[in-house]
């Protein structure tokens, strides 16, 4: 104990000495924090919307009304022809036509069916096929308020109509920000507690400072235990700072107990910084332990759950997911946070994470070379 005090007392040091680390640690995160969740969420809004109007009826306008008065869809030309909303499409000045048919009106109140034509700018996948069901959302609720309209009260049926309500389980007003904010506060405590082990052995090579250590008596095990403590406690300083800024800045009480989610991350900290640990034996300058981490961090991100669910993800991609540590914390964080989930119910990603930990520092510590 003695001799990993010392060590404890040189990184600590090192660390306050250093002030764009201190930086790293408190105001980057807490600005990512603050920003990317306002940028990143699963709405589409603002979509470009084209109208091709043949029938210039009162219901035709009611329709149109309706489309815009959604919020989603923003009016950017009214046409009278197929050809000159194409021409948008293509200048990239709209996402979606919607073609109205002459007789719109008069076929509805004649004859009770209309079609109408939906043309979609399919660049933007995402952007393409939520325009899409909006639309086609907006549509069906007019089509039920033209039926009540128009039609006889025995064509309804005896009993009325059936309608069907339903609620939202865990997020009833599905806040985006409930559901992204955990994920990225995952994401943040993963990139400073790596980057900054995968960084470390490696500037004490640079610098030579590595050659004193090691004609010292110190075990190699001490050694990575002196490098993993001190970002174990940076990690649950950042950890807090984004519990904080979630709370004041979006509002966000977690369900469940923050003895929980402070449980979990002293499970999940070892394993991602004896993972950058591990990296930084690896590598002999800075340089490459940048590279190597940028590399898996993006694959960290992108397959971790956060944008794109787990579950559909084709089968090798699930496969790669489960040796994904961010996805574990991310799912753990969501569930605490939406679900008021307890230990029994992250107990299998609390395992998993263990043994991520286990096998990681050790091979860290197996790794490294105390000779050249």
């Amino acid at each position: 104990m003695k001799v990993i005090r010392f060590l404890l007392e040189k990184e600590f040091r090192q660390i306050f000495r250093n002030k764009s680390i201190l930086a790293m640690i408190l105001v980057l995160p807490t600005m990512q924090l603050i920003i990317l969740p306002l940028a990143a969420n699963y709405e589409v809004r603002n979509i470009n919307l084209a109208v091709v109007d043949h029938d210039h009826s009162d219901w035709s306008a009611q329709l149109i009304l309706k489309v815009t008065a959604s919020g989603y869809f923003k009016l950017s030309a009214y046409e009278d022809n197929f050809a000159q909303s194409l021409t948008l499409i293509e200048q990239d000045k709209a996402d979606l036509i919607l073609e109205i048919p002459a007789g719109f009106e008069k076929n509805l109140v004649k004859e009770g069916n209309q079609k109408v034509m939906l043309s979609i700018n399919a660049i933007n996948g995402v952007k393409a096929g939520l325009g899409g069901a909006y639309l086609g959302t907006i549509l069906r609720s007019f089509n039920e308020e033209i039926i009540l309209r128009v039609a006889n009260p025995q064509q309804l049926g005896v009993g009325g109509r059936a309608e069907l309500t339903w609620s939202n389980w865990f997020n009833p007003t599905l806040n985006y920000n409930y559901f992204m904010v955990p994920g990225i506060l995952a994401i943040l405590v993963t990139m400073v507690g790596s980057f900054l082990t995968a960084l470390n052995i490696v500037k004490e090579k640079e610098v030579g400072t590595i050659e004193q250590i090691n004609v010292t008596p110190i075990k190699k095990h001490h050694f990575i235990l002196g490098k993993l403590l001190p970002f174990m406690v940076l990690g649950n300083v950042v950890f807090t700072v984004g519990l904080l800024v979630s709370y004041f800045i979006y509002g966000i009480v977690p369900l469940g107990s923050l003895w929980v989610m402070y449980g979990f991350i002293q499970l999940y900290l070892p394993a991602v910084l004896g993972f950058g640990l591990l990296v930084s034996t690896f590598c002999e300058t800075q340089q490459q332990a940048m590279f190597i981490m940028y590399f898996f961090m993006m694959v960290f991100i992108l397959m971790g759950g956060l944008f794109t669910p787990i579950e559909s993800m084709p089968d090798w991609a699930r496969m790669v997911a489960r040796f994904n540590p961010v996805s574990y914390l991310i799912q753990v964080m969501r569930m605490v946070v939406l679900k008021g989930s307890s230990w029994a119910d992250i107990q299998y990603q609390a395992g998993i994470i263990l043994l991520f930990g286990i096998v990681l520092n050790a091979m860290a510590i197996l790794n490294y070379r105390k000779t050249n």
